[in-house]
């Protein structure tokens, strides 16, 4: 029966190819879109090399100090998050380290332009970077201010083609670093991972980031268990209101709000500017998920049509089967595997096509070393998408079918 329903599914799409060729279109560019967006989404928040404990890490990038007249948001300094982010319960690890941000260098008379991210030890141990050469940064080498670096594999092609860069100095904004390490590139919307050249936080030019409440930093931490992350933004939001201003702020500034955030709050924080402490990733999820239904809907609805189209055609043929006994169960099972088919082949050309795309993206320099693919959790979304597609665009035309009357089917009647 199931071989008989396969033959007469290819036998109708190819009757109407134009109209096969508009659903197969419409589905396929509905399901590239879907899963270029989600490839986009899964590589910022699925745990995976160089931040394979992002599920268990907790990202302080944000905070906030007011007054009576005054707001001052952004990044938190150094002094905030060293001397109120240490030893917190339930962490097992933290970091202190910047935002990348653009270096110069010249090389041959070339200039380039890097981003270059200071860290601490930690943030080495955190962070499993893939080490083509050398090692990473230490706490020996912060503690110290060495004039170490680690640099990503674009760079040592920049700075040294067709060498070894482990050992040898670089220049970055007039200073001097040893390699120490050379690591595989990081996609730019790995913001904690992403840099051309690492170097310790104690080179810094200047020093007086020690003492900044307000700054340009991050703190990462690696807790034991997600079961502890309440017990540490707990923690967090009574040491804030710990917080001593120095003088020069005391005078127009009273309060200070610092958050760690997992990366889905990250995201949900930035879109909607959040200053609170609950960022509300839920409606960020409940947005995003509306959108994309609300874009599945328009080609779903073009297939009802299609597909209602198609069973007109066939009246007579529904009114023949259903004079010879065929049941309404039957017919529908019948038309839901045409429609099934139908979707599978546009669902197979929407894959096809994501691959070439997210490989388009991937050599292009729209994300700096930008890496996505269809993995196994992209492929599960897709395959969601696409029995959406078929029983969305195929249950109600087979319903309202089945209940056509067979006399008025054979005399071509109208679905009622």
């Amino acid at each position: 029966m199931l071989k008989n329903y396969v033959k007469i599914a290819f036998l109708v799409l190819k009757r109407r190819k134009f109209f096969t060729f508009i659903s197969l279109f419409a589905i396929s560019f509905t399901l590239v879109v879907l899963i270029v967006v989600s490839s986009i989404f899964d590589h910022v928040l699925a745990p995976m090399a160089p931040e394979i404990n992002k599920d268990r890490s907790l990202t302080m990038f944000f905070a906030e100090i007011k007054g009576k007249d005054s707001i001052w948001n952004g990044n938190p300094g150094y002094k905030l998050l060293n001397d109120y982010a240490r030893n917190l319960p339930g962490v097992e690890l933290m970091s202190i380290h910047s935002e990348s941000s653009p270096a110069i260098s010249y090389v041959r008379g070339q200039k380039i332009v890097s981003a270059l991210k200071h860290t601490d030890g930690e943030y080495w141990k955190i962070l499993q970077f893939k080490f083509l050469a050398g090692s990473p940064i230490t706490t020996e080498d912060e503690k110290n201010a060495n004039f170490v670096a680690v640099i990503n594999q674009n760079t040592q092609e920049k700075f040294f083609p067709g060498q070894s860069a482990v050992g040898q100095q670089i220049e970055v904004d007039d200073q001097k670093f040893q390699v120490v390490g050379v690591v595989e590139n990081v996609s730019q919307l790995r913001n904690s991972a992403y840099a051309d050249i690492w170097v310790p936080l104690s080179t810094s030019k200047n020093a007086a980031y020690k003492t900044e409440l307000m700054g340009s930093c991050i703190a990462t931490l690696l807790a034991k268990s997600r079961a502890d992350f309440p017990a540490i933004k707990a923690e967090i939001a009574a040491r804030m209101k710990t917080v001593e201003f120095p003088t020069e702020l005391k005078k127009e500034y009273e309060q200070i709000s610092c958050f760690a955030d997992t990366a889905l709050e990250v995201l949900s924080r930035e879109a909607f500017n959040s200053v609170e402490a609950n960022p509300n990733p839920s409606r960020f999820i409940g947005i995003l998920l509306g959108l994309m239904t609300l874009f599945m809907l328009l080609p779903a609805i073009n297939l009802i049509n299609i597909n209602v189209s198609r069973i007109l055609e066939r009246a007579s043929e529904v009114g023949v089967r259903k004079a010879f006994g065929a049941s309404s169960r039957t017919l529908v099972a019948q038309f839901i595997t045409e429609n099934l088919i139908l979707t599978s082949l546009g669902g197979l050309l929407g894959f096809v096509g994501s691959m070439l795309t997210l490989q388009l993206i991937n050599h292009s320099s729209i994300i700096q070393y930008g890496s996505f693919q269809v993995n196994y959790r992209v492929f599960f979304y897709g395959i969601i998408i696409t029995v959406f597609f078929s029983l969305f665009s195929g249950v109600y035309p087979a319903w309202r079918m089945s209940k056509l009357n067979p006399v008025e089917a054979l005399k071509g009647g109208s679905l009622r």
